[in-house]
């Protein structure tokens, strides 16, 4: 087939599709489905549904289950910050990029689908698949993003972007309801229990990601560039990162605003990370079904997040980011708060509806703020941005690892309370941050 041309509609929107096909794994693997699963074959409950024990032995260990899947993920994380700058140097260089977006997303696809294997007999087995299935989706992603200049004018690139996230909305949505139903109505599809239908949501997550794929990668270019892989261009990206870390020294706004992001994103993305699990675990559900609850409070905050967004641009058109942000983080310190005590189901939805509020709101402002921080006449913001994208990253290495540790030694209550120090630090920092060069960039 012959090559589409830059801006082409057609391949704008084979593009953004590719957000449908791959943003399943951000609901189901990572959000909703596992998490609940997980909770169901690590902790051993009495016949009321009371749990007795989360204890789960891992190469020759004992682990709470939920100390457990914080450090994979974290570990996970890692291999993901210290690939970022890898791939982003190869992505900006070689001439067939298709191929390795193409690797990643088989790579994370066929591990979404082993992990219908799960099991705390072979537990390394499906540990591997999470860990695989996260490094996956989100080296995909680096090369997925990096096709954004290439196939859309400037002018243009807001727009399809934004079209991306529309898309991987709704078919997550869309097979995490498909999946819902299957686990509800079990019998009605010819399941004998939920088992079945939950382990085949794994199947289905990796099918729908490699399946729709392929329309983005039928007119996906291969690549623009078809320079040789070298040592200087497969280390470009960590080049890059210390370019940017050297300029910060003398850039007092945007050093104090990163210092700030670092600290009350770690507590966010980790408290999104783990949400799932402290409802299986710190509930007393009753007689209301947890996979049910824990569902629906997962698609409560995907939708309120997107009335978040809106909410949030309009503060901050009105009052500016930094106090906008300042407010958002003194909210997510009474979520914190109020976390601690909540008991029932009700409690976890009221909460899940505030977190939906200053979720969407706080990702979209963080990110549109440190925009406007980048030196006017700076051409080099790809690498401001991959800067920030590995800052973020490694905030959930350690706000992961930190949750796993604490809820080891003390509980998931006492973890999630201990999160409120980083808000706190956030806002004194966020209180210093000049907000002159902000309003000039606006």
């Amino acid at each position: 087939m012959e090559a589409l041309p830059k801006g082409s509609k057609k391949l704008l929107n084979a593009w953004a599709f590719y957000d449908w096909a791959n943003s399943v794994y951000s609901l189901v693997i990572a959000s909703a489905i596992f998490p609940i699963f997980y909770g169901a074959i690590t902790i051993v409950k009495d016949a009321d549904g009371n749990k007795l024990d989360d204890t789960v032995n891992f190469l020759g260990r004992d682990f709470n289950n939920d100390t457990l899947i914080s450090y994979v993920t974290a570990a996970a994380f890692l291999m993901v910050s210290f690939l970022s700058p890898l791939l982003s140097g190869i992505a900006d260089y070689v001439g067939n990029k298709k191929f390795f977006m193409k690797f990643f997303c088989y790579l994370g696809a066929v591990s979404c689908i082993g992990l219908y294997w799960f099991d705390t007999d072979f537990l390394w087995f499906g540990l591997l698949c999470y860990f695989l299935a996260l490094i996956g989706f989100w080296g995909s992603l680096v090369f997925y993003n990096s096709y954004l200049p290439d196939i859309a004018f400037p002018d243009q690139q807001d727009h399809i972007s934004a079209k991306g996230y529309s898309l991987g909305y709704i078919g997550s949505v869309i097979l995490l309801c498909v999946c819902l139903a299957m686990i509800l109505m079990h019998k009605t599809f010819g399941f004998e229990d939920k088992d079945f239908p939950t382990r085949f949501s794994f199947v289905l997550t990796g099918l729908w990601w490699i399946g729709f794929s392929q329309y983005t990668y039928y007119y996906l270019p291969k690549g623009n560039k078809k320079e040789k892989l070298t040592n200087d261009v497969l280390f470009n990206g960590f080049k890059e990162l210390k370019k940017i870390w050297k300029k910060l020294k003398y850039d007092k706004p945007m050093r104090t605003y990163l210092t700030a992001f670092f600290v009350y994103s770690m507590a966010v993305q980790t408290i999104m990370l783990i949400a799932t699990y402290f409802g299986i675990e710190e509930l007393n559900w009753g007689e209301t079904d947890s996979t049910t609850g824990l569902i629906v409070s997962i698609l409560l905050i995907q939708l309120v997040a997107v009335l978040g967004a809106w909410l949030t641009s309009k503060a901050s058109a009105k009052f500016g980011n930094i106090p906008t942000l300042i407010v958002i983080n003194m909210i997510w310190i009474g979520i914190c708060v109020y976390a601690y005590t909540i008991t029932t189901p009700f409690q976890f939805y009221f909460t899940a509806a505030f977190v939906g509020l200053v979720m969407g709101g706080i990702q979209s402002l963080s990110r549109s703020t440190y925009s406007k921080l980048i030196p006017e006449g700076e051409k080099d913001t790809a690498s401001y941005f991959s800067f920030y994208d590995v800052s973020e990253k490694i905030g959930i290495v350690i706000g992961m690892s930190t949750y796993g540790y604490i809820a080891e030694e003390t509980s998931i209550r006492v973890a999630i309370l201990f999160f409120i120090a980083f808000f706190v630090l956030g806002v004194i920092l966020l209180f210093f941050v000049p907000r002159k060069r902000i309003i000039e960039q606006a």
